[in-house]
């Protein structure tokens, strides 16, 4: 298992995404191509899976896309950021990933947009 993988925890192959998203797996990979979600390869089988706590209630986390947008910008590949979320700050009480299921999005956003500097 991958540094990555086990920072992670829990992960959700695209088909499991589509169920509890309520949508079709072709509307996962828009999700993913809009960068409302990132996706890597896991496990074994290197199945393409997205991180559990990316859902919350039966949606993306409401403030994660605009996160990953700035993250991308700063030239973070999609497992870069997602350990970048999954890494426990003290100076946060938690992980960025945390914060954000919290509805703490301003202050994510204002730390990964200082990574782009």
């Amino acid at each position: 298992m991958s540094n990555v993988e086990s920072l992670v925890g829990e992960w959700l192959p695209l088909p499991d995404v589509a169920q509890l998203l309520d949508v079709s797996i072709t509307r996962v990979h828009g999700l993913i191509d809009e960068r409302a979600l990132a996706a890597l390869r896991v496990g074994e089988r290197r199945i393409r899976s997205v991180p559990a706590a990316f859902i919350l209630d039966g949606q993306v986390v409401d403030s994660l896309k605009g996160t990953i947008v700035v993250l991308a910008d700063a030239g973070y590949s999609d497992e870069d950021l997602i350990v970048w979320l999954f890494t426990p700050d003290e100076s946060l009480r938690g992980r960025p990933i945390d914060a954000l299921r919290e509805g703490r999005k301003t202050e994510i956003r204002r730390r990964a947009q200082t990574l782009a500097w």
